[in-house]
């Protein structure tokens, strides 16, 4: 079995590329093709790879600002030549599940997410901070967009029960969701069953605290972005006078500062050491956002500790309520106070929390996605 890997981008660091590398590792030596990559954005070890990017490399500035060139990303994944594979593993938040393919290669997606500009391009442009005229502007481009994207979806012509004819073909053979909420827009979007094997998380960077957390404080660690929610925890726990401190930084940073009451504390970025030291001994990890998956709960379970979460995405699959966490089911400031304090008056076993937290390490994932390829490859041969 030779295997490529595709990818949508490689211009920016983020939950996509963690997952990247875990495939890489699990198949050394396999090509990355992309439609962009910039090596001076990228960490070093990417330039040990080897990687394909296309046409579009050479559009200007494109790896700094690669958001103008939406419509440009369908044709440019199509021109990609995956001569020689026989398994392409897809590794999808955009377009590269549309790439090409004979009807002699099987294609397995890892969906991180359907495209969020094509299915939510609201949710999407406020994510990003786009002016609401943006998406007025492209409608007709999204529309567009929307069908390519559907039909990319679909499966390959004649089922792959068994290996067909040659022929060139363009399709998903088989869909893997990294959540329960992905596996239900999968199929929402794309009519598409799919089987859920977790991201991987490093586990193994993180511990509990040697006897009894000495920390009293709730902890945030997070870029500081409007989907985010900071602002809900930063308001929630000046209002309880209870100590937060928040780990990140982003264009929200000021706003939020201002929001704060001094029982708040805003630290920046910190090295990993750091990190897992505050994860390790603090009260509870707040995530009131919405996330697919959302790696950083799982982190502080690593750690030993609960996790308050927003009832909704991939907190559900990674937080076991009241094991290991809790939930606010709307995202309100005072359903978030209300929760906090429902929190202080129960206590949770850090032993639970981190054998939880295993169910998601990196080499659970490399196992699970190793065997679903392997028994995918075997049918397909016969």
């Amino acid at each position: 079995m030779k295997i490529a890997i595709a990818h949508d981008w490689l211009n920016q660091m983020g939950g996509a590329e963690n997952v990247l590398e875990q495939m890489v590792a699990l198949y050394p030596g396999a090509p990355v093709f992309t439609t962009i990559y910039g090596p001076e954005l990228m960490p070093d070890t990417y330039r040990r790879w080897t990687i394909k990017s296309t046409w579009l490399n050479r559009a200007p500035g494109v790896n700094r600002h690669h958001q103008p060139y939406l419509p440009l990303y369908p044709p440019a994944v199509s021109s990609m030549d995956f001569s020689g594979y026989d398994v392409i593993l897809s590794n999808k938040s955009g377009f590269i599940h549309g790439l090409r393919h004979t009807s002699r290669q099987l294609h397995i997606c890892y969906c991180l997410a359907p495209t969020r500009y094509v299915w939510d391009y609201d949710g999407y442009a406020q994510r990003e901070g786009f002016g609401r005229w943006l998406g007025l502007a492209i409608a007709p481009a999204i529309k567009k967009l929307q069908q390519w994207d559907f039909r990319a979806a679909q499966p390959t012509p004649n089922g792959q029960t068994k290996r067909p004819a040659a022929g060139r073909a363009q399709g998903v053979d088989h869909f893997i969701a990294i959540s329960k909420d992905i596996q239900t827009r999968i199929k929402t979007y794309y009519g598409r069953d799919s089987v859920i094997i977790y991201p991987p998380v490093d586990t193994g960077r993180f511990r509990p605290a040697e006897g009894e957390p000495q920390g009293d404080y709730y902890l945030i660690v997070s870029r500081l972005i409007p989907y985010k929610r900071i602002d809900l925890a930063v308001q929630a726990l000046s209002r309880l006078k209870r100590r937060l401190i928040i780990v990140g930084d982003g264009r929200d940073r000021a706003q939020l500062e201002q929001l704060a009451g001094p029982t708040v504390e805003f630290k920046g970025r910190l090295p990993w050491d750091d990190v897992a030291k505050l994860m390790a001994n603090c009260r509870a990890f707040l995530f009131p956002g919405f996330e697919d998956f959302g790696i950083a709960p799982v982190e502080a379970q690593a750690a030993g500790r609960p996790v308050i979460a927003f009832a909704k995405g991939g907190a559900l699959d990674t937080v076991i309520e009241p094991e290991t966490g809790l939930f606010f089911r709307e995202q309100t400031v005072e359903c978030l106070m209300a929760a906090v304090e429902q929190f202080e008056t129960m206590a949770f076993d850090p032993v639970s929390a981190r054998a939880n937290a295993e169910r998601f390490s990196n080499q659970r994932f490399k196992q699970q996605l190793s065997q679903f390829i392997g028994e995918k490859w075997q049918a397909f041969e016969r």
